[in-house]
């Protein structure tokens, strides 16, 4: 990945940070190519233990020192740290890619300034296993080789999906983003579910876990629909068909549904609470 381009930086520390430093260690980046920035001592101290990447003192100095600024802070700070960065990348003009939530290219553009290479992520926390999926818009702007070089970086810690449409990326949030909190909720209750009928919770957990992942693998490797899936195991009068008899009375799809249309609300309006104010002397009013 380094022959590409020399140093990575990455703006916050949190999870997300880490598995992106974690992806791209295991693809075979230099851990002195990576520079990291983040406010947390703790969590600073933790990551440079961990993974041995230098940090800056602050997120000018990154800016100033790579040749990619991968933005992972929390969508409420992102303007703060826009506009320290900014006299850097508009001098620099290096690829940015944010994976903050909510964050819309227009908003980055506004800061980074116009020509920015800019590049819109969402990915989710499995990625912390490297089993992640990350869908991104790319801005106008990109030159050659930067979209390969995008997709290189996201494939480090999953899957990687392209959208045309930014709006695509609220629903991707609901979906994806969130997903990830609804299926460890379920697997906590089938566990408990195993629990209750006498099965030990380790061995509960264990088999509530491994079925999620089966049943997952299977929809992504036969290519046939969920639908089709779930009528092979359930059997006229069988044991499968009495306990989707209960989900379904409960409201079990429609709920799901209305979680993912719940996230992708909320992820617009993340994005609109951030306020694209005009600032003079690079501060804002």
């Amino acid at each position: 990945m380094q022959s590409f381009y020399g140093k990575i930086g990455i703006i916050g520390a949190g999870r997300m940070g880490e598995a992106i430093i974690r992806g791209l260690l295991a693809a075979g980046m230099r851990p002195d190519l990576i520079l990291v920035f983040d406010n947390d001592a703790s969590r600073q101290a933790y990551i440079r233990d961990e993974y041995q990447v230098r940090f800056t003192k602050d997120s000018d100095s990154l800016a100033k020192d790579v040749e990619i600024i991968i933005l992972a802070t929390k969508p409420q700070v992102i303007e703060g740290v826009l506009e320290e960065i900014a006299p850097a990348v508009k001098r620099k003009k290096p690829l940015v890619i944010s994976v903050a939530a909510g964050i819309k290219l227009s908003l980055l553009e506004h800061y980074l300034g116009a020509g920015s290479r800019l590049v819109r992520v969402m990915p989710n926390t499995p990625a912390l296993i490297g089993e992640g999926v990350s869908v991104y818009i790319a801005g106008p702007c990109l030159e050659k080789g930067d979209a390969g070089m995008v997709k290189a970086i996201l494939a480090a810690f999953g899957r990687v999906v392209e959208v045309d449409k930014e709006e695509h990326l609220d629903a991707v949030t609901g979906l994806s983003g969130s997903g990830p909190a609804y299926v460890f909720m379920m697997i906590e209750a089938l566990a408990d579910g195993g629990v209750k009928m006498g099965l030990p919770r380790q061995m509960a957990l264990a088999l509530a876990a491994q079925t999620v992942v089966g049943a997952g693998k299977m929809v992504i490797e036969t290519g046939k629909h969920p639908g089709e899936l779930k009528d092979m195991v359930a059997s006229p009068g069988g044991t499968t068909i009495a306990g989707m008899s209960v989900l379904e009375e409960g409201g079990f799809r429609g709920l799901l549904i209305k979680a993912v249309e719940a996230g992708s609300k909320r992820s617009a309006e993340l994005a609109g609470a951030v306020k694209k104010v005009p600032s003079r002397g690079g501060k804002k009013k």
